[in-house]
């Protein structure tokens, strides 16, 4: 029996296809991380102090392997001089009748922000460095960036942005390659700062269908990876919704880790991405992990587990839900806890 790792070590080195004393654990955790803490979600997502307090706590409190800097998806488009609606205890959100970039030819004078300019993307690289400074070493450090298809339906308006696939290709295409430069932008400074893994959050290409998304989003994912890769850190995808008809061109983009939520079957995953990618997820977040039992979370993760095969990470299929029972997180935490990577 091999000791016990510290969560950056049993992470990292599962990453690299060598042993480990049980599996990953790696949910994603922004406003039931805040409740823990007890502070309004507006501090978390405007505080980089305030988020580092409550993921630091909420790691510890559940032996998670990690901690991350996500919040929400709007500090780059904020950054851009997007409207973004700030609420007391929800996360923030882009007005999208106000987007900034309704009128398409506003895209030739957009400048890509310095990530270190006083703005909401600096609050993550100083989240990210407080985390260094604070659990450096002991847990694994997630930065967090939009993907083309996400930041680009920020600017320009999910809706818009749709049509502009039919509509205007040329214009997507220029505005994916503005978003890759600014976002790998903000993946160095995160980096520097001191992030073991970049997260790429691409929610939206779940709603294109598989051909959109190789003709379009993939090639530009493909870039932005590749990007993260020689920069020296490494690359968690996790695209929302039903990726089902994606998963092929999922795997083919050499991300170290593939989330996949819980209308997307691992089994799938598995066989469209082959025997080597590290899959993590997919519980119901709502339906079984808020709603369910401690044992109908166990139930359910062995499920996962044995679908994913010894390639895998726990965790939901999207973000633990702000009201889950303490009971049922702690059940995702003692099967980690409990298991090794061989399948069950």
């Amino acid at each position: 029996m091999m000791p016990p790792m510290k969560g950056c070590d049993r992470v990292l080195a599962h990453l690299a296809g060598k042993p480990v004393d049980c599996l990953p654990l790696m949910p994603i955790t922004m406003m039931f991380a805040t409740d823990q803490l007890g502070r309004p979600y507006r501090e978390y997502a405007t505080d980089y102090r305030v988020l580092v307090e409550a993921q630091i706590l909420t790691a510890e409190r559940f032996d998670f392997d990690y901690v991350s800097c996500i919040s929400d998806p709007a500090r780059e488009a904020a950054d851009c001089g997007a409207a973004v609606a700030f609420f007391d205890n929800q996360p923030p959100a882009l007005v999208e009748d106000q987007a900034r970039l309704a009128d398409k030819k506003d895209l030739a004078h957009l400048r890509v922000p310095d990530p270190l300019a006083g703005g909401r993307m600096q609050d993550r690289v100083q989240a990210a460095g407080l985390f260094r400074e604070k659990v450096g070493g002991d847990k694994l450090i997630e930065g967090w960036i939009e993907g083309p298809c996400a930041e680009a339906a920020d600017l320009r308006g999910i809706n818009a942005l749709m049509t502009d696939f039919f509509d205007d290709p040329g214009f997507v295409r220029d505005l994916f390659a503005f978003v890759v430069e600014m976002e790998l932008r903000f993946a160095r400074a995160q980096v520097a700062a001191g992030v073991d893994l970049i997260g790429v959050g691409d929610a939206a290409a779940s709603l294109v269908g598989p051909q959109l998304y190789q003709d379009f989003v993939w090639p530009y994912e493909r870039k932005l990876v590749d990007g993260l890769h020689q920069m020296g850190t490494r690359a968690r995808l996790h695209i929302c919704g039903n990726t089902r008809r994606l998963l092929g061109g999922m795997g083919r983009l050499g991300c170290e880790i593939v989330d996949l939520d819980y209308p997307s079957p691992l089994a799938e995953g598995r066989a469209q991405m082959g025997p080597d990618q590290v899959l993590l997820g997919n519980l119901n977040p709502v339906r079984v992990l808020r709603d369910g039992s401690p044992e109908g979370v166990t139930k359910a993760i062995r499920e996962c587990h044995a679908q994913a095969g010894a390639r895998y990470i726990v965790g939901a299929g999207c973000e633990v839900p702000r009201d889950t029972p303490v009971a049922n997180v702690r059940a995702l935490c003692d099967y980690a806890r409990a298991t090794t990577p061989a399948a069950p």
